[in-house]
């Protein structure tokens, strides 16, 4: 069952076929008008790591994987108002089921699209991320987000508008979108399948019925998210899904960053199921070192409660090279495991 969230035509939501092409007419025609004057920038990383369980209830889950990630992005601008953007990743594209070490090696498209600023909205349309929660990428430490992906949106087809609140009041996201079904759903290199809308899953209908919204609002060191989202079901599913997120983050002036947040899911992924999720994290910088500790509660109806526990150590060089390392400790299903990661992160482009 194919999901849009990771480790994944009505008459006004036609057919995005027929919004691509003649946008990407548009692209084409409005790049050579702007040919002398596009301001291009591009800017990624190149990762590599190794994440090795080392002990677990179950043996054929002790996997070592050794593993390279490259992921670049690039916003080309024709005018003040308008630009194209991209983000591409080169990875493993399988899930390991033994001890590999630079295998599995695919080529993707993460998003792809163009962008139109009117001032106080930002409209986007292609293949994008619509917002919903943070705590997929803000908890700090190696293994501090691993749970949390699980209910990040990526990889659909649709639109986005971000409104400026008035006098500062925050930013209203809303996206309407679908899982994409397109050719760049597969990979180059390694295949990982191009996804259908007969794979199921919540949101992988092939219509823009599917909507997520999000208030975020920073007050000083404080970031609020508020969310919502309605996924429809997919051939198979049982029901809708729908989910609500709210999280908080504070910096504090000694050094220490803490960030929370909760996700409830009615219809989880489509099938009859209720999903919680319960986030919480911590780090604190000395100098160029950051130590972290981070903690994830998975409550899923079917499947029971599953509790993540890690701890982090990075150092960040001058030059922005990153070292991390972390320790994780998985309760999953009552089978539990113990897990080591380390990895170096080189930024690449500007």
């Amino acid at each position: 069952m194919h999901q849009i969230y990771k480790r994944k035509n009505t008459d006004m939501a036609m057919n995005m076929k027929t919004i691509i092409a003649p946008g990407a007419a548009l692209f084409l025609l409005t790049s050579h008008s702007y040919a002398q004057s596009i301001d291009f920038s591009w800017e990624g990383s190149i990762e590599i790591g190794v994440e090795s369980t080392f002990h677990s209830d179950d043996p054929t889950t002790e996997i070592t994987d050794i593993y390279p990630s490259v992921e670049f992005g690039f916003e080309a601008a024709f005018s003040e108002r308008f630009s194209a953007f991209g983000v591409f990743t080169f990875e493993s594209v399988l899930d390991a089921i033994d001890d590999r070490a630079f295998d599995d090696l695919g080529f993707y498209v993460n998003e792809l699209g163009v962008r139109y600023d009117f001032g106080a909205a930002v409209v986007s349309a292609g293949k994008l991320s619509p917002a919903f929660g943070t705590a997929w990428d803000v908890t700090p430490g190696f293994f501090g987000t691993a749970l949390a992906e699980d209910y990040e949106l990526s990889e659909v087809i649709g639109l986005t508008v971000d409104v400026t609140v008035m006098d500062g009041a925050g930013v209203i996201s809303l996206a309407a979108f679908y899982a994409d079904d397109t050719s760049l759903s597969n990979s180059l290199g390694t295949k990982r399948g191009r996804n259908t809308t007969a794979a199921g899953g919540a949101g992988n209908t092939g219509k823009l019925d599917n909507i997520a919204l999000q208030f975020s609002q920073e007050f000083g060191a404080t970031a609020v998210t508020l969310g919502a989202r309605h996924l429809s079901a997919g051939q198979g599913d049982v029901s809708d899904e729908t989910g609500f997120v709210a999280g908080v983050s504070h910096a504090f002036d000694s050094g220490l960053d803490v960030n929370a947040e909760l996700a409830q899911f009615d219809g989880y992924g489509g099938s009859a199921d209720d999903a919680t999720y319960v986030t919480v994290g911590a780090a604190y910088g000395i100098g160029d070192w950051t130590v972290s500790v981070a903690a994830t509660q998975r409550d899923i109806d079917s499947s029971g409660k599953d509790r993540l526990i890690s701890v982090g150590l990075d150092y960040a060089f001058e030059n922005g090279v990153e070292l991390s390392s972390g320790l994780a400790f998985l309760d999953e299903a009552g089978v539990k495991s113990r897990a080591v990661g380390l990895s170096v992160v080189i930024p690449i482009g500007g």
